[in-house]
This record gives structure tokens, C-alpha cells and sequence, in this order.
């Protein structure tokens, strides 16, 4: 492993898991969204996840002509396809006519929060692992003085 490749794999970790976090929080904004009546399907916002991928390391370069250190990545975004939670509310704009029920995403604040600590707790270690890489490469060139 080369000097900066530590460096490179952390950097990736922590955009994965900002992005991560980045979505916890459109899913929480996105909590009392609920679906428009002119829409056919009328489906509330629906919650977002994302699947993380691990990226191998290559001697090869890549197209872009860098070389790939390894690291994660957020490969794709899931959409949570749960039914919706549904409130009776006849005076809601967006209520069905005929039973009075508006269609609520189905977001569990908790478990948004606790995703949120997870993600919140991946990033500092990946940090604290970039900080570690940053002291040692430091002392490796004091070293070499």
C-alpha cells in the first residue's frame, strides 16, 4: 500500500457516509410529504437508501487516468417501497374523496436517527483513520531528516 493510499480509502469513506447522511436528512424533511391528487399513482415521497459498494484495488489506472486505491462508494439508491401510513383527514387537500385518508410516507423518525448515528459514527472513524495515516506519514518523514 502506498503512502496516500490510506488517505484515498478514508476520503471515500467519508463521502459515502456525508452522502449517507445527506439523505437521512431529505428523508426526515420529506416526512409529512405526501402524494398530489393530480398524480396517478398518488404515492407519498418515498424514503432513500443507499447501497454501498466496495471499490477493489487496482495496479491498472482507470479511465479518468487515475489510479484506484480502494475505498466505498454509494453504487445505487433504493427507494423504500413500504405502504404508505395512512391518517384519516377528509379536510386535507390531498385526502382520497372517497375514504377521507391522506397517504404518508412510512418514515420511522427513530430509525432515521439511529441511521443518522451510524453514519455520523462512520465518518469520525474514518477521520480519526485519515488522522492516524497523516501523523505516521508525518513521522516517516521526520525520519527521513
Amino acid at each position: 500500500m502506498g503512502l496516500f493510499d490510506s488517505f484515498s480509502i478514508s476520503a471515500s469513506g467519508m463521502t459515502a457516509n456525508r452522502y449517507w447522511a445527506d439523505l437521512i436528512s431529505n428523508n426526515v424533511a420529506n416526512i409529512n410529504t405526501t402524494g398530489t391528487p393530480g398524480d396517478p399513482a398518488n404515492r407519498p415521497y418515498q424514503r432513500q437508501v443507499p447501497v454501498f459498494d466496495e471499490i477493489l484495488r487496482q495496479k491498472l489506472l482507470s479511465k479518468d487516468n487515475t489510479a484506484n486505491h480502494g475505498g466505498v462508494r454509494v453504487s445505487r439508491l433504493v427507494n423504500d417501497n413500504n405502504e404508505p401510513r395512512l391518517v384519516h383527514d377528509p379536510s386535507h387537500p390531498h385526502a382520497d374523496p372517497q375514504t377521507g385518508y391522506v397517504a404518508y410516507p412510512n418514515i420511522n423518525i427513530l430509525n432515521e436517527m439511529i441511521n443518522l448515528m451510524a453514519a455520523s459514527r462512520a465518518y469520525e472513524a474514518n477521520v480519526t483513520t485519515l488522522e492516524a495515516a497523516k501523523s505516521m506519514s508525518l513521522a516517516a518523514l521526520d525520519m527521513g531528516r
